[in-house]
């Protein structure tokens, strides 16, 4: 069965497409080829994240499922259409499967010691929170602004967003929702989008500053061409081809997109924080990035950011402290680029889908510049440049006729 392209000109789920798979426990961790792969098994002889709390704002998740069962507590539901607890799937059909399998790649626990499906994090503990994409009694963008505040109040560490809005903007209202998580050492991670179901660039909340991007990779660590966007603001790369994952009620899929790639890497983020406590979200978003496996040209890349992920360098490895977030810092975009509310380019209200992001900024460097707007670029940079061209052709001829004038009084 093919997952059809999620897109709404807005918010939808990073996710490509699904298959069933045979229901055999071992079959589906044999699958999980990631976890010796990116180092993630090596990193649970140090920890397997307790302690630590992943807030999964999606479609719901379906805590009854036995991947995860016992590792989900009450969460909230934003979109007037599920459970108070997030663990009632909302949604078409075709998508309300996403929050569960998002879920368990990051904090599965599996079925036995060889069985089922085990997240990257499978000591930690899941925080539901269900919206609706393109439904509910508000829209997308405030269903997203109150989900941030809600993980943050709950108190999450970690805030897993798969699900992108294939624009680079966001509304003033995640300005407000993020700054508060950020400001609250909140970790948050964000699916770069796919282009095989329509996400051509990096969308928000992948574009905005202080953000963790994750682009995905195939099963041989090369850059996936349908199941992940690029663009400047990624900070890894992880698998998001050929993923395997539980979905509510029992069963499992395999599955495409940076949907599966998030939750990997917002687990690695987990058992970051449950081996470093120390740490603040910038220090461990720079363990992140800086013990990742280059892939593209050396340093940071549009395709693969600062590399592979490595979760057990992540985890182990000297890392020296930082000051400020790799990701750049989302206050210091919001005073260069908000400071003229009555100017700003209005942004259009969306609705939601799984793999969501919000409207109103332009991309940040992972290393922390601050860069124009498409808008700006668009509204301001253009007619500077024709302005430019025109005046310089004018200057020239004026000064041709004036030297004219002067060399036919000389004749004279």
């Amino acid at each position: 069965m093919r997952r059809r392209g999620l897109l709404a000109g807005a918010l939808v789920v990073a996710s490509l497409g699904f298959i069933a798979v045979p229901a055999h426990a071992d079959t589906v961790r044999a699958a999980e080829y990631w976890l010796d792969e990116y180092g993630i098994r090596t990193a649970w002889s140090t920890t397997k994240g307790e302690g630590v709390t992943i807030a999964v704002i999606d479609t719901g998740v379906d805590g009854s499922v036995p991947e995860l069962r016992g590792g989900v507590i009450s969460g909230a539901d934003f979109s007037g259409l599920g459970a108070s607890d997030g663990q009632t799937p909302v949604g078409p059909a075709d998508e309300r499967d996403h929050g569960t399998m998002v879920a368990s790649l990051a904090a599965g626990r599996g079925t036995g010691a060889d069985n089922g499906v085990i997240g990257a994090a499978p000591a930690a503990t899941i925080l539901p929170i269900s919206i609706g994409f393109g439904e509910g009694s508000t829209t997308s963008d405030d269903q997203i602004a109150q989900a941030v505040r809600y993980a943050v109040d709950a108190g999450a560490d970690v805030i897993n967003m798969s699900l992108t809005r294939n624009t680079l903007e966001w509304p003033t209202s995640w300005d407000d929702a993020f700054l508060y998580a950020m400001d609250h050492d909140v970790v948050i991670v964000a699916a770069a989008g796919n282009r095989g179901s329509g996400t051509t660039q990096v969308g928000a909340p992948a574009t905005m500053p202080g953000v963790l991007t994750v682009a995905g990779v195939d099963a041989k660590g090369a850059a996936s061409f349908d199941a992940s966007a690029q663009g400047i603001t990624i900070g890894v790369a992880a698998p998001s081809e050929d993923l395997v994952g539980a979905v509510p009620g029992g069963g499992h899929v395999i599955w495409n997109g940076t949907s599966g790639a998030t939750p990997l890497v917002a687990g690695i983020v987990a058992l970051v924080r449950a081996a470093h406590p120390e740490l603040d979200a910038a220090n461990v978003i720079e363990r992140i990035v800086s013990t990742a496996k280059d892939a593209g040209t050396q340093g940071t890349d549009p395709i693969y950011g600062f590399g592979l992920v490595d979760a057990a360098a992540a985890v182990n490895a000297n890392v020296p402290l930082v000051s400020a977030n790799p990701m750049g810092s989302l206050a210091d975009w919001i005073k260069v680029y908000r400071r003229a509310p009555s100017t700003a380019v209005p942004v259009p209200t969306s609705t939601a889908t799984p793999e969501p992001a919000p409207v109103v900024a332009g991309p940040a460097n992972p290393l922390g510049t601050v860069l124009p707007t498409v808008n700006l670029l668009r509204n301001a940079g253009v007619p500077l440049a024709v302005f430019l061209f025109f005046g310089g052709v004018l200057a020239f001829l004026v000064v041709r006729a004036v030297r004219i004038v002067r060399s036919s009084r000389r004749t004279e």
